[in-house]
């Protein structure tokens, strides 16, 4: 690993650690008695995070890498079924953790938030879609912006930082999902007033657009086929590239649609772990005064 790396990997870890101590219900629940685990959870999360950093799709693979080069930072990993367990049960803590470090960054206190959603894809075979766990969640859905049906889910992101995120099936509709990600939070609108959202011209409505103007949030967006033209539509391409630029990140260095989940606990944790994975980047390239913070070069590979 490089020096970066290794730096962010213990950074991360002290800081989950930190939290534990501070909130031990954090914690996974295991048995009241037994063996205590020789892998503790703040190195199983960060664990997992370095294996998102480094391109690894397959846990198996990851876990042997580890053991041939990491054996310094982490003197015990577990067998492949029993990482897979625990990290399914650490999903608590791993969302915990994408709010923690995301709120202890400058980007935070941004004025300005994207809205927009990207394919997760799950499968390509018509057998995958009527045989897997996931059928029911995952469905077929259109990607306008490559103009494609996958079958899979969609990972709706409220960004510049990771702010806020849901996932959903394909066709959910994205201004009912973004307003429930806003309800699920309300501290996040009420500390945030007259915050501006940028969004494509699929948010659009009149109820949505009141529901986000008694929230004190304000919608910007280009005009539909029809509307009349619409107030700060010049600033929506420099902005935009916010938005791209994550769903880049996630996708092509993150490998966000192989995430090789095969049941819905186990796409959860694939999905929230490599947000974590960029919010741990960001806040570290922030707290060390990286002129880029969203940038991952340093850290993969």
């Amino acid at each position: 690993m490089t020096t970066e790396l290794n730096t962010l990997a213990t950074a991360l870890y002290v800081k989950i650690d930190d939290q534990l101590r501070a909130f031990p219900d954090l914690a996974p629940e295991r048995p009241a008695v037994g063996i205590k685990p020789q892998l503790s959870d703040a190195e199983l999360v960060t664990l997992a995070v370095l294996s998102a950093l480094l391109g690894f799709t397959s846990e198996r693979r990851w876990l042997r890498y580890g053991r041939a080069h990491l054996a310094g930072m982490f003197p015990y990993l577990p067998g492949q079924s029993g990482y897979n367990k625990r990290l399914r049960a650490a999903i608590g803590l791993v969302l915990h953790m994408i709010q923690i470090l995301g709120r202890d960054t400058t980007l935070w206190s941004d004025d300005v938030w994207v809205a927009d959603s990207t394919p997760v894809e799950c499968g390509r075979s018509r057998q995958t879609a009527r045989r897997s766990a996931l059928a029911g969640w995952a469905e077929y859905g259109y990607c306008a912006s490559h103009s494609r049906f996958f079958w899979g889910l969609r990972l709706h992101l409220l960004s510049g930082l990771p702010v806020a995120f849901a996932l959903t099936g394909a066709k959910a509709d994205e201004r009912t999902t973004l307003l429930g990600m806003l309800e699920a939070d309300p501290d996040l609108a009420a500390g945030h007033p007259q915050q501006t959202i940028i969004a494509d011209m699929q948010y659009y409505g009149r109820d949505f657009e009141q529901a986000l103007t008694e929230s004190d949030l304000r919608l910007l967006r280009k005009a539909r086929k029809g509307e009349p033209p619409r107030a700060g539509s010049e600033l929506l391409k420099p902005l935009r590239q916010t938005i791209e630029s994550i769903n880049q990140t996630l996708k092509g260095q993150l490998n966000l649609e192989r995430h090789g989940g095969r049941t819905p606990a186990g796409v959860i944790i694939r999905v929230i772990t490599r947000i974590l994975a960029l919010t741990a980047v960001i806040w570290h390239n922030d707290k060390t005064g990286q002129p880029t913070t969203r940038s991952l070069t340093a850290y993969d590979h």
